[in-house]
């Protein structure tokens, strides 16, 4: 399966670090062109190669890794996704500037981490997720942990455990695979909305754990 990551940022880059570590191939994009992407690329290797969203959002499986607030304008123009997988790597936080009112907030209890939650009226960001990629099979992954761990799957001698949640099989099955086959323990949490829920930031039970299967 070809795999394509939507997004260099912090998680995007670390999880393409995790694949090219395993060698294994994938296509990472963003929205100022591959161009900007040659020094991520010269420091990984052949693995991973840059293109363009449209060509990242062609693989069979797709990690989402934007912010919240820039879904419409990364995935709002991309072609009908026709059961493809996506993997949901993102949370319903909004990244505050440090010089603003709201980072000096003291009703928020996460200003101190220069973020804050999106009220989604009830809904899991899963669900509000899918909306954006109609037609996508939607796994939940990647999005529990601190992105800097993520290019390490294996430390103190075990495996770092990943989180995934999804409503088709198959499709969490692939997913499975890839969580495996980087070096993490995969661990299913079920369903998306419920499974999602829990693995959630800034509020999900099972929020920034860090387990290691030893």
């Amino acid at each position: 399966m070809t795999i394509g990551i939507i997004g260099s940022g912090a998680l995007g880059t670390n999880v393409a670090r995790a694949l090219a570590l395993k060698g294994i191939s994938a296509t990472i994009a963003n929205r100022r062109g591959p161009a900007s992407l040659a020094p991520l690329v010269a420091e990984l290797g052949s693995s991973i190669r840059a293109g363009t969203v449209a060509e990242a959002a062609a693989a069979d499986i797709v990690l989402v890794a934007v912010r919240w607030t820039d879904l419409g304008s990364a995935l709002s123009t991309l072609p009908a996704w026709n059961g493809r997988i996506v993997i949901d790597g993102t949370n319903p936080v909004e990244f505050l500037d440090p010089n603003s009112s709201d980072a000096k907030d003291p009703s928020n209890p996460l200003a101190a981490y220069g973020i804050k939650a999106i009220d989604l009226g009830g809904r899991s960001s899963s669900e509000v997720f899918s909306t954006f990629v109609p037609d996508a099979r939607v796994v939940k992954a990647f999005n529990h942990l601190d992105v800097s761990v993520l290019a390490q799957p294996e430390a103190s001698g075990g495996q770092r455990v990943q989180f995934y949640a999804g409503d088709d099989a198959q499709a969490k099955q692939a997913v499975r695979h890839l969580l495996e086959a980087i070096g993490y323990f995969p661990v299913d949490l079920g369903s998306l909305t419920l499974g999602g829920r829990l693995s959630e930031l800034p509020f999900g039970a099972l929020s920034a754990t860090n387990f290691i299967k030893i």
